[in-house]
């Protein structure tokens, strides 16, 4: 997979994975939460706050592992490079990262969280960690994950193999953008998790952590934002392979 060590993979991505969701997370946060000054500030802030969060994350992971933070990715490249030794030093990093920045989210709104008791309807926190989709088909949202998924990797790749994105530094950059873009197109029917780490460790520790009135955690919806990416990566990797 890399020229990087396995300890160095999974640190990187760990620490690069929890950045992306203390962000991410942290601007959902921000807009569902009540007492919080972006309160209902809309999609469009979500949206970037993520993308600022791949940015921040994967600039910070890139000199350990290269900054994949989303098994989709990784996925994608072991498909189209047939390097698969590291694949799992990868996503175990990407797991562990994700819980990290969810429970460092769930830290800095704790009094916002907290404030979720004091309601007689209580606010459910589950968007604030996963993804909840606005219309529940099965076969439609898994289909929304699998494209947007595609419409990441096979970019993310082709970024890859850009001289000019390479050498300056900037392919980090132009692949935060893209996310924002994937929010505001894609993003509408399954809050487009496009990454199964994001989605499947805030989910768990949202489960797990002592959040007031917290609501479900909906398990029986979480296949389909791991199951969804992981096709669209496999799928971005095959064609960027067999085109390219």
């Amino acid at each position: 997979m890399s020229n990087w060590s396995n300890w160095e993979v999974f640190r990187g991505e760990l620490i690069g994975t929890a950045i992306l969701i203390l962000f991410g997370a942290g601007v959902c946060a921000a807009v569902t939460l009540r007492f919080s000054k972006a309160k209902a500030a809309g999609w469009v802030v979500i949206a970037f706050g993520w993308g600022f969060g791949v940015m921040a994350g994967a600039y910070t992971a890139a000199p350990l592992s290269g900054g994949h933070l989303n098994p989709a990715v990784t996925l994608g490249i072991a498909v189209d490079t047939g390097r698969w030794s590291q694949v799992w030093v990868y996503v175990l990093g990407q797991m562990v990262g994700a819980m990290i920045g969810a429970v460092l989210t769930w830290l800095v709104y704790y009094a916002q969280f907290g404030a979720n008791r004091e309601k007689k309807e209580a606010l459910p926190t589950l968007g604030i960690f996963s993804t909840i989709p606005e219309i529940r088909n099965p076969v439609a949202n898994l289909l929304t994950e699998a494209i947007a998924t595609f419409a990441l990797v096979l970019p993310v790749l082709a970024f890859g193999m850009t001289k000019g994105l390479g050498t300056s530094g900037t392919q980090t950059l132009v692949v935060s953008f893209l996310v924002v873009g994937i929010g505001l197109s894609l993003g509408g029917p399954t809050g487009y998790a496009i990454n199964p780490a994001r989605d499947l460790g805030p989910r768990f520790m949202h489960a797990v952590l002592p959040i007031p009135n917290k609501g479900t955690s909906d398990w029986g919806y979480a296949w389909v934002p791991v199951v969804g990416p992981l096709i669209g990566g496999t799928l971005g990797g095959l064609v960027y392979n067999l085109a390219f």
